[in-house]
């Protein structure tokens, strides 16, 4: 596991007089579900926001593929391979499952402007195929409005999925979810990070579904790297267990 998709060094970012996160670094590499945790407040959406572009660090390097991302915008990121979903879904309501994956073709194609043919008959068997993927084909022409929660998560996972990236940031991939859904849209993912070599990070509070598929568990607790992991040793580490108060702690030592 030499190769490195993504290497993060000395990261840090502030606002105001509050230091959100604080010298992070850490590696993944492909084939790798690595899950990003710590209590409120750890800094974990601060340093996923700057690793997407969405934020620009105060100082550090962000390799993406052996190229620094650190003032690139997110499209310009996205298109360098990288996917992303989000805690709150983020589809086209009023559009069906097969036009939302439809749209992010067109986007990775760069045809979001061509009005030389129809966009809804572009690229649907490569929006299908996408589908098939995630387990939702059969809900190909019904808009997303009507799908259930835990649908609209895969049909996110399959327009990430669109571009063909070489890495996916997952953003509570389960949050709002049943436990059933959760489990299932979980081992999904594992597979499809095995069938293509995805690397993944993943941000989680469900315990259950860190210590059941992420390879490796970074663990930042005020804006520090305080571990970084095998499941195993995490959930065994003495100074995580002290951050994980309450039931917390009890989910970290039986997960």
């Amino acid at each position: 596991m030499s190769e490195t998709s993504l290497q993060i060094t000395g990261l840090s970012k502030s606002f105001g007089g509050v230091q959100a996160v604080m010298d992070v670094s850490f590696s993944l590499h492909p084939g790798e579900l690595l899950a990003l945790i710590g209590p409120n407040g750890a800094g974990k959406t601060t340093c996923f926001n700057m690793l997407n572009g969405q934020l620009k660090p105060d100082s550090g390097s962000v390799m993406l593929f052996s190229k620094e991302t650190v003032g690139l915008k997110p499209a310009d990121i996205w298109r360098l391979g990288v996917g992303r979903t989000f805690q709150i879904t983020a589809t086209y309501s009023s559009m069906t499952v097969c036009e939302n994956v439809q749209m992010a073709l067109l986007s990775d194609r760069q045809q979001l402007m061509s009005f030389t043919r129809r966009a809804s008959r572009m690229y649907r068997p490569e929006a299908l195929e996408l589908l098939k993927q995630v387990g939702i084909v059969e809900q190909e022409d019904r808009p997303c409005s009507t799908l259930a929660y835990g649908d609209l998560k895969r049909v996110e996972l399959a327009v990430a999925l669109a571009n063909n990236p070489r890495l996916l940031l997952m953003d509570e991939p389960t949050a709002g979810m049943a436990p059933k859904e959760r489990v299932e849209l979980m081992a999904l993912t594992a597979d499809i990070v095995k069938e293509r070599n995805l690397s993944v990070l993943f941000t989680e509070h469900d315990m259950d579904v860190v210590f059941a598929h992420a390879d490796r568990i970074l663990v930042l607790n005020r804006g520090k790297l305080i571990a970084d992991d095998t499941p195993e040793n995490v959930r065994n580490n003495p100074e995580v267990r002290m951050v994980y108060l309450g039931t917390e702690t009890e989910e970290i030592a039986h997960a």
